[in-house]
């Protein structure tokens, strides 16, 4: 099901339009979760990050055993030539997947023969600036290498997710704050997580349970590049109900404020809105 509108697709070396079917009933990814994308941004006429972002979903393909077809650069120059259906003006969520479509003689294992690419290019708007989360506990908690291929933007790992904002929103809440194996702060359910205390700024150090974004590179970069003091650490629960200010960042909005968390409240704080000044100004700079 689309989120957003205006719909231009990718498949079999050609742009449609609308939501066309890509994926067949018996391919690997259709019924063993073989997938994987990634999500960049084109807003203001720019798509930041865009090269970096092809490039993670090459590295998510290799992650689940999935073998990548397009290189960052011919998969950059095809999503520019998709963004022509759209107006300068017009925000779109750009999304190139991977899907297996052949397994082993067990057919657990995907075979490296063949690989299904599309690229989906949604218009979704983006979020308001004065737009606010609140969190909540979860008690699903992310997983590590073990267990889950944490190193790719995997299709499968979603299902966690899914349940993690379905149990925090029957209380109420707009998204999870969620821990890791260890019990310490990890992400949210959708994005990664910062919090302010004493004019500095934490974030939970990047310790292979769930994917150190694109975007919480580019704030980290701005961040370094102003003069604030920025922590990788590992934090607890009790260090963000003891945080001036707390945000989350992913691509999808860029930079969140977080306005409650359960019974602990914030104010929409000076840090969150220096840092999407920032972003836009990074962004506005990057070329067309």
């Amino acid at each position: 099901m689309s989120v957003g509108t205006n719909i231009h697709t990718y498949y079999d070396g050609r742009w449609h339009k609308g939501d066309i079917a890509v994926m067949r009933a018996a391919d690997h990814g259709a019924w063993l979760g073989t997938t994987v994308f990634a999500g960049a941004r084109f807003f203001d006429g720019r798509a930041p990050a865009l090269t970096p972002h092809c490039a993670r979903v090459n590295r998510s393909a290799e992650a689940l055993m999935i073998t990548p077809t397009v290189s960052t650069e011919d998969m950059v120059d095809i999503v520019r030539e998709g963004l022509k259906h759209f107006g300068p003006q017009d925000a779109v969520y750009i999304r190139p997947m991977y899907w297996a479509i052949h397994g082993n003689e067990t057919a657990i294992v995907p075979r490296a023969c063949e690989t299904g690419f599309a690229v989906c290019l949604e218009q979704i708007p983006m979020a308001p600036a004065d737009t606010a989360a609140t969190l909540g506990y979860t008690r699903f908690r992310r997983p590590v290498m073990e267990d889950a291929v944490v190193n790719a933007k995997a299709g499968c790992l979603y299902p966690n997710n899914a349940r993690m904002l379905a149990e925090v929103r029957a209380r109420g809440f707009g998204n999870a704050l969620v821990a890791d194996a260890m019990g310490n702060v990890a992400e949210t359910a959708t994005a990664n997580i910062f919090m302010v205390r004493d004019g500095e700024v934490f974030t939970p150090i990047a310790n292979g349970t769930f994917l150190a974004g694109i975007t919480r590179a580019r704030h980290i970069a701005n961040m370094k590049a102003d003069g604030i003091v920025l922590h990788e650490a590992v934090l607890t629960f009790d260090d963000f109900h003891q945080a001036d200010e707390v945000f989350m960042t992913g691509n999808m909005s860029k930079i969140t404020p977080i306005k409650a968390l359960e019974d602990t409240t914030y104010q929409v704080g000076p840090m969150a809105r220096r840092l999407r000044e920032m972003y836009w100004d990074w962004a506005a700079s990057q070329p067309l």
